[in-house]
């Protein structure tokens, strides 16, 4: 009998890391997730499928902890999803987000090419890295003009996974994720800030919703869509870089009225614009061109922007009822 295929996860905690971790057991997978042994660690997202993952202590910070983690426990595939991933939180601390989300992938690379050059590896990269578009839709060959210190370091893990790729041979592909949300999207994100805040007003636990830039436009898709596509480039016989997105462009202002609609409720009685929340270098607007994934993953998405905004708003109102 054939050893199970064993991947490591990075940021499996998070959005994309939790249902990537699911969709890996589901495919028969030995399932390891990375965890910083410092961090304060919120088991929320993998809570219902924990016992059934290893977890392991490793920090993109320390290429050590990397090595080590690499040589123990031989996995088959690493996908690399741990980032400081908050695209305002990178203003305020830029080289954290350097160290993490740029150099952070130099040393798992590099790591993978100590250990074991024939691990295959995904790296995620971000719309964000197109920034102020050069041409719309974006594809995966037009050019990047990063706007923000997050942006910046995706591009630079972008580009290092390219040159690992070519210099070493190296499995190593990218994913230029657009938007992706999910009930698990964490609150600082506007999505989710929309979907709760709906959910909170229509409960009565709120009156009034705080947003910033309502008319930046993005390709919104639904994140266990989206972790599919990240294991389908990692099966390729070729690594590649790949744009994955719906194709559909949708202002905040239309998530709000989606989100608020379907409680019944008329967004501009409850949102205030508030200047603070408007980034020093704005992104306005994100389409992208996702025929290659289609056309080599066979890939497509499934849920839709509506549905997308009533499945969050839905799973607010559950979580904000028995929390009552």
């Amino acid at each position: 009998m054939s050893q199970p295929k064993r991947a490591l996860v990075t940021g499996v905690t998070g959005q994309d890391g939790s249902y990537l971790a699911e969709f890996l057991l589901g495919q028969g997978y030995d399932v390891l997730g990375m965890v910083r042994r410092s961090s304060t660690l919120n088991f929320e997202r993998i809570h219902h499928f924990q016992d059934r993952i290893t977890l392991v202590p490793g920090d993109l910070l320390d290429q050590v902890s990397l090595i080590d983690v690499l040589r123990e426990h031989r996995p088959t595939e690493v996908y690399n999803l741990a980032a400081q991933s908050f695209v305002p939180t990178s203003w305020s601390q830029p080289v954290l987000t350097g160290e993490a989300t740029a150099l952070g992938v130099t040393r798992i690379l590099d790591a993978i090419r100590i250990v074991d050059p024939d691990i295959r590896f995904y790296q995620a990269s971000s719309s964000e890295m197109f920034g102020k578009v050069r041409e719309t839709p974006q594809n995966e060959l037009t050019p990047f003009y990063p706007r923000s210190p997050y942006g910046v370091a995706k591009v630079y893990g972008h580009w290092i996974t390219i040159n690992y790729r070519e210099s070493y041979g190296m499995h190593a592909s990218s994913g230029i994720l657009f938007n992706h949300e999910s009930e698990r999207r964490g609150l600082e994100f506007v999505t989710r800030k929309i979907s709760h805040g709906a959910a909170r007003i229509k409960l009565g636990q709120a009156k009034e919703l705080r947003l910033g830039n309502l008319d930046a436009e993005r390709d919104w898709g639904y994140a266990p869509d989206y972790v599919r596509a990240m294991w389908l480039m990692v099966q390729q016989d070729e690594p590649g870089d790949f744009v994955v997105a719906t194709g559909k462009r949708h202002s905040v202002r239309e998530f709000c009225e989606l989100a608020f609609g379907h409680v019944g409720l008329d967004y501009r009685e409850y949102l205030v614009q508030d200047p603070r929340l408007i980034r020093p270098a704005e992104v306005d607007t994100l389409v992208g061109d996702a025929s290659k994934a289609a056309r080599v993953l066979g890939w497509a998405p499934e849920v839709g922007f509506e549905e997308l905004a009533v499945r969050m708003v839905e799973a607010d109102l559950r979580l904000l009822a028995t929390n009552q």
